[in-house]
């Protein structure tokens, strides 16, 4: 059965997001310890859904998060503007002048190469996303006032700090009582849960919002450690998600939670940090729907694809209200996203449809 989404005429918003947006500063080919140059970005695991819907797709989305209100922050905003996102729900915070109460996140990124894997090395201690609490957010003004047909956040957000698990699950609370499709993407990070309770209280946490999730993404690391979901004979070299073990185990979370209607992940081999197998599998009414495979995808910069992924998956439900169309498009557009530099999407749409009806990388003129 087809997804139940509002009709477009009657939201604002295609898409929301929530979550923490940091600036991304990137040595390119070099190395963070020795580096003298930084190229400037903007990127979040959540918004980056929006931006990619926005700037590749033509859907229109906002953002919640909230951001210092001094220069970094500006900077920041710039780039959401400039992604075409819309910055209304931003909340911004006083300044004191040194970061001790509050101060914006950093990202700095090794794109990796070859043997050389990628380094994510983030700063984001006390953030003003971190301390986003319930009531910040007026929920019933966006999802029921204005509208809104899919809303997206993931476990990132969620593990930031106490008060933004609690907000993520009034979030997704209220985004069921208005009948927006929620999808939440796992993207377990053991770095942030060590000090917040470890293994134990992410799986706490991520199995209290799962039972109002829609779409649920994550691979087979996010499902084992957010949601206790073992996946038998797990090999690290191979791409075991596609596995007959990892399908079972697929079965027995929607099994768990009734309300999945929507599981899915990318399915990646690394066989070098800038080449992988890439393809994507989505679980949806009882049946799976493959990709069509990108074997050895030449990857110059991995981050973000995972969101792009995300993203197309999201247009192809929202456009077509169809599987195979959302796992084809969801992949091509992380596949993409993988091409160039940066951690949000710098594709077309016409781009991810040639891709998906087997198009080459030959010269276009």
């Amino acid at each position: 059965m087809p997804l139940t989404l509002k009709p477009k005429a009657a939201c604002t918003f295609d898409q929301i997001s929530l979550g923490e947006v940091m600036l991304r500063l990137d040595p390119g080919e070099g190395r963070i310890r020795t580096a003298r140059n930084f190229a400037a970005w903007e990127g979040g695991g959540e918004y980056n859904t929006s931006r990619g819907l926005r700037k590749c797709f033509g859907y229109k989305t906002a953002v919640c998060t909230a951001l210092v209100d001094n220069e970094i922050g500006h900077l920041i905003e710039d780039f959401i503007m400039q992604g075409g996102v819309a910055t209304e729900f931003i909340q911004w915070r006083g300044d004191d002048g040194i970061g001790r109460n509050v101060r914006n996140g950093l990202n700095f990124t090794e794109r990796g190469f070859g043997v050389r894997g990628a380094v994510g090395n983030p700063d984001r201690g006390n953030t003003a996303a971190s301390q986003l609490k319930p009531g910040d957010i007026d929920w019933d003004h966006l999802f029921g006032t204005l509208g809104v047909r899919w809303f997206h956040t993931g476990g990132i957000f969620a593990a930031l700090s106490a008060t933004t698990a609690a907000l993520t699950v009034e979030a997704v609370k209220a985004a069921n009582q208005h009948g927006t499709i929620v999808s939440y993407d796992l993207n377990y990070r053991p770095s942030l849960w060590k000090t917040i309770g470890g293994l134990a209280k992410a799986r706490e946490v991520n199995r209290e919002i799962a039972r109002y999730v829609d779409v649920m993404i994550g691979n087979e690391e996010d499902f084992t450690a957010s949601l206790g979901f073992e996946v038998a004979g797990a090999d690290d070299h191979l791409a075991t998600i596609e596995t007959a073990a990892f399908k079972a185990m697929i079965e027995t979370a929607v099994r768990d939670f009734p309300n999945f209607k929507v599981a899915a992940t990318t399915l990646r081999r690394v066989l070098t940090a800038t080449k992988n197998d890439w393809a994507a599998i989505l679980w949806h009414d009882g049946a799976f729907f493959e990709s069509r495979p990108y074997p050895e995808l030449e990857i110059l910069d991995r981050v973000g694809g995972g969101d792009s992924f995300a993203s197309g998956l999201q247009f192809g439900f929202m456009e077509f209200n169809d599987p195979q169309q959302a796992v084809e498009f969801g992949a091509a557009h992380g596949a993409l996203a993988s091409t160039t530099p940066g951690d949000t999407s710098m594709a077309t749409r016409k781009e991810v449809e040639k891709l998906i009806a087997g198009g080459g990388a030959r010269v276009v003129r």
